[in-house]
């Protein structure tokens, strides 16, 4: 299977990418800035949580930005492997649980 080529993010993308729509720009940054502020959740285990659902996203962006994020946060390396098997068991969890259409199927099948 090829590799994709993904580019770097660099300061220059990111100021073409804000020159381009600056009013979505700082709305995304706005937002962003204030999901993952203390709130309810400390910020470790929102950067925790932001981990996992890079890993379930597959954005190799999102994964560096947030390990090192949920690292500035205090996470442990043993705390940020925990989040990727928790979002691996969710992964894998929806094929498990969508397996009942299918048995649904085959049960429909054998009595039909």
């Amino acid at each position: 299977m090829a590799e994709m080529h993904l580019p770097k993010a660099t300061r220059a993308l990111a100021d073409l990418r804000r020159r381009l729509a600056p009013e979505a720009d700082a709305g995304f940054q706005a937002f962003s800035n204030a999901v993952f502020a203390k709130g309810a959740l400390d910020v470790r285990t929102k950067q925790l949580i932001a981990v996992a659902v890079a890993h379930v996203t597959q954005c190799p962006w999102c994964i560096e930005g947030h390990v090192k994020a949920a690292r500035r946060a205090g996470a442990s390396s043993e705390e940020i492997m925990e989040a990727i098997w928790v979002a691996a068991e969710m992964r894998a969890g929806a094929a498990f649980a969508h397996s009942l259409k299918t048995l649904d199927l085959l049960s429909a099948e054998e009595e039909g």
